[in-house]
């Protein structure tokens, strides 16, 4: 798969080069370092060559992370790049990492039926970063598809045995147990493509994530950097995202700021997860007193005409009169297509005045939010009396809850 996709993208580039653009781009296939911060050398199959540049890009972008006890030969033991190569579903399968990249590959696995999975997870939970309500959804779907989750346990060992993988596990209480699968896929993050990118006498100041960057430009004003090789968000739209500014920089003064607050996530599990803006463990973590409303998809009519009233829409709000949009959670049918407006509040720095004022679509899970919206304000429809368990409102300030009657 990976050198059908080389090929596709020769393919295309030779396309380009042979069409209007020909006299604007020149593609070359080798190894790249920088000599200085004008000179790159390329060196291809038969020949090296220097190439001299007023402004460069970096977008190398990254790997999946190895450990140096796990002998991975991505045919046993694997990460996500070698198992795309997979031409069969094991029978069993387990996931070191409990993350993002995780949870999708066990959802995946778990979702065609032919492959045990066992989650390594070395909390009490899986998706640390997520809030406890999403995880629960997430965690208990995966038990149900036959998902067995480690807990609280450390891989003390790992090693190819007879052609399969024999692992160990010790416990929060000391206990250890083995295991026996067909393969393991090793999930533990990625880390940026920076090494032998340039000389010593390029100063490009790194971080522990990536390069240092103001705003796609690095420490050294004519070298940019965009994608997973920096210190920010490591997702395929904010690489694009980058890229397209870094352009405009160069060429001019972009008209706005390279905004994350309203970068937009979805995590494809089961059910689907989108989110936008902050958490309610990142509000806490930057000590913001918050207002947070939840309604459950079973209040949404889309949702029980559909018959998968499974999910929630959990919004969060300032805790002041201006209730500015910090954030927004969705868990379940067509999540990601229900967050676009919230995320464009967001960069506007705007309250749910504006969002109170959209009139959306009949029937809709965007319907959702407008209610989300109008319980915030005091004009919900629904009485959380009849509704128990599927409405709440509440405030967090200083690490305590308080319901808001609405």
């Amino acid at each position: 798969a990976v050198e059908e996709r080389k090929s596709l993208l020769h393919e295309h580039m030779a396309m380009l080069s042979t069409s209007c653009f020909a006299d604007l781009l020149t593609y070359k296939v080798g190894i790249a370092k920088l000599l200085t911060p004008n000179e790159v050398e390329i060196t291809g199959e038969n020949e090296t060559e220097i190439v001299w540049a007023d402004y460069i890009i970096l977008a190398t972008g990254s790997r999946p992370r190895k450990l140096p006890d796990i002998p991975i030969d991505e045919k046993i033991i694997l990460t996500s790049d070698g198992i795309e190569q997979m031409d069969h579903f094991p029978e069993s399968m387990v996931i070191l990492g409990a993350g993002v990249i995780g949870c999708e590959f066990a959802t995946i696995f778990s979702g065609f039926g032919k492959t045990k999975v066992h989650l390594i997870d070395k909390g009490d939970r899986i998706l640390p970063f997520e809030d406890t309500d999403v995880v629960k959804v997430i965690e208990r779907n995966m038990e149900n598809n036959g998902v067995h989750i480690h807990r609280n346990s450390r891989l003390t060992r790992m090693d190819i045995v007879h052609g399969r993988v024999e692992y160990e596990l010790e416990y929060d209480d000391g206990s250890h147990e083995i295991f026996n699968v067909e393969k393991a896929l090793v999930s533990v993050g990625r880390v940026p493509n920076y090494e032998k990118l340039w000389e010593n006498g390029v100063n490009i100041v790194l971080s522990k994530r990536g390069i240092e960057d103001n705003e796609t430009q690095t420490s050294v004003s004519n070298i940019y950097a965009v994608g997973d090789i920096t210190a920010d968000i490591a997702l395929v739209n904010v690489g694009e995202l980058e890229g397209r500014y870094a352009v405009e920089k160069i060429f001019g003064e972009p008209k706005r700021k390279l905004i994350y607050e309203n970068i937009s996530t979805i995590m494809f599990l089961n059910p689907e997860v989108a989110g936008v803006g902050l958490n309610e463990i990142q509000a806490a973590e930057r000590g913001i007193a918050y207002k947070v409303v939840t309604l459950d998809y079973g209040c949404i009519p889309r949702a029980i005409a559909k018959r998968n009233t499974q999910g929630f829409i959990k919004l969060l709000v300032t805790n002041d009169e201006d209730m500015k949009i910090l954030g927004m959670r969705v868990v379940g049918n067509h999540a990601s297509s229900a967050i676009q407006a919230v995320a464009l509040l967001i960069s506007m720095d705007k309250g749910i005045d504006e969002l109170a004022e959209c009139v959306h679509p009949h029937p809709s899970i965007t319907e959702g939010i407008q209610e989300c919206v109008r319980m915030l304000l005091g004009k919900s429809m629904f009485k959380p009396d009849a509704l128990r368990g599927k409405l709440s409102c509440k405030t967090y300030t200083n690490g305590e809850y308080a319901d808001i009657v609405f």
